[in-house]
């Protein structure tokens, strides 16, 4: 695909830090970016559309000039919508972001949310591509059927809202009936978990959470606090806090809130208190939180998820000495 290998083809790993709401601002972007690791910007995340067209140029501008300057490659930044929401003004929102984007001719929109039919034409009127999430085969099916260049299938073990489908069988699945570019999510951690995503058939990944915990993502400290501290069990599957679509978050910062993450209401039986709204005040995390533990910069973190993409994961059956024998006869 000739659009993907120009935006894809000269980066360090097979990789995007994830589009995250509240997360995704300009210095992650730019330091992921300038690592030569791509970068997804979340246009919610801003506070109004020409707040993000602002970021966008930004970002030409920044990288433009540090290729300049250091004469190293940069990777591509990569735009986020969500299609549909249900807050007041969101139409007019969306529609004001889709004109930033095509004003800007973004090669590579990544969409959440709804139905991408209409979408798909308008960006590939410009000459762009157009990437969907989507969290089971059903929706994969529609997105393959409206005409999407790629799918970020979202697995079990994601950060917020998350799917719940392995990735042995979504990749596989989804495979079977799309040739477009598949990007692989959920609870990706480390170099080594890109090639084994490679080997089930995936052409990039999403990393998120691991993110997060760096020193360039402009959180709350405590939030980089609890991503050190917390393990794989010290998240929640709930509903509770997001509207009634289950996102995993982090019961330290449920409890910090006044919530006991073990005894959540039902969705419904009453509403979250103001002072604790999701991503703003209860956090969230994927299952790679278990590995994470301490808040490099960007710049250190990629060199280490390299060499771990370099050294591939560790081949090891059970009983199996670990140094490797001589052939019979040998």
């Amino acid at each position: 695909m000739p659009g993907f290998d120009s935006l894809f083809g000269e980066t360090r790993l097979p990789l995007i830090c994830a589009p995250m709401f509240l997360v995704s601002y300009p210095e992650l972007i730019l330091a992921t970016c300038k690592a030569n690791v791509a970068a997804a910007c979340s246009s919610a995340t801003a506070r109004a559309p020409a707040e993000y067209a602002e970021w966008l140029d930004k970002f030409e501008a920044e990288l433009a000039a540090f290729r300049k300057e250091t004469g190293r490659p940069t990777a591509p930044y990569v735009a986020n919508i969500s299609l549909r929401s249900g807050k007041v003004g969101a139409a007019d929102r969306f529609a004001q972001e889709v004109d930033v984007c095509k004003a800007r001719k973004m090669p590579l929109l990544i969409t959440i949310n709804g139905a991408p039919d209409e979408i798909v034409q308008e960006v590939h009127g410009w000459g762009g591509m157009v990437f969907h999430d989507v969290t089971s085969i059903r929706h994969a099916e529609k997105a393959a059927k409206a005409g999407v260049d790629g799918m970020i299938l979202i697995c079990a073990g994601g950060g917020g809202h998350s799917g719940q489908m392995n990735p042995f069988v979504f990749v596989s699945a989804v495979r079977s009936f799309f040739d477009g570019v598949i990007v692989l999510a959920g609870g990706i951690s480390t170099g080594a978990h890109l090639r084994a995503a490679e080997a089930l058939g995936a052409d990039l990944c999403y990393m998120g959470t691991r993110f997060i915990a760096t020193e360039e993502a402009r959180v709350a400290p405590r939030y980089k606090e609890i991503l050190v501290e917390s393990g794989a069990d010290d998240l929640v599957f709930t509903p509770f806090f997001t509207h009634g679509i289950p996102a995993n978050l982090l019961k330290k910062s449920i409890r910090e809130v006044g919530y006991d993450p073990d005894a959540l209401p039902a969705y419904g039986a009453e509403r979250p208190r103001d002072d604790a709204r999701p991503w703003r005040d209860v956090w969230a995390a994927g299952q790679g939180v278990a590995l994470i533990d301490d808040t490099p910069k960007v710049a250190d973190l990629i060199d280490r998820i390299e060499r771990e993409y370099v050294a591939g994961p560790p081949r090891r059956r059970a009983g199996a000495p670990t140094a490797s024998l001589d052939p019979v006869g040998g």
